[in-house]
């Protein structure tokens, strides 16, 4: 090497890939749009991601338990619901979404981790709020 160089660092393995949010989030984030574009479609909702929004899909959920859908019926759209709670509390919190085993979480920057889905589910089974939840985890800790 030549009087005065430095050397460069090694490159990455592989091809380099500019990522703006963790994979962790892609699901979690369509499942959350779908929500969003179903509800606007659909039932004429407008959610916005914001933490009062949730207090609309609380009603929702309620609404859907007093109906007495079968879960499996309403799986999918709990799924959306929670991923929705979710995005919120990371785009208010600059929080992260960790997956293992299929499972999905967010982490806020305090290192608690909070499960939306699961919070929408119990919400279905009249033991939960998910404006609760993001209240709790938008909270300085």
């Amino acid at each position: 090497m030549p009087v005065g160089a430095t050397a460069r660092p090694p490159a990455p393995y592989g091809p380099a890939r500019q990522e703006t949010r963790p994979r962790a989030a892609a699901k979690p984030a369509r499942w959350a749009a779908d929500a969003v574009a179903t509800m606007r479609e659909g039932a004429r909702v407008r959610l916005d991601y914001s933490a009062q929004s949730l207090w609309r899909v609380d009603r929702m959920i309620e609404e859907i338990r007093r109906e007495r859908a079968p879960y499996a019926a309403v799986r999918s759209v709990l799924r959306g619901f929670g991923a929705y709670a979710g995005e919120v509390i990371v785009r208010r919190t600059g929080a992260e979404w960790w997956a293992t085993g299929g499972e999905h979480w967010v982490r806020t920057p305090d290192g608690r981790l909070w499960d939306p889905i699961d919070e929408a589910r119990r919400c279905y089974g009249g033991h939960g709020s998910l404006r609760l939840l993001c209240r709790d985890a938008t909270a300085e800790a």
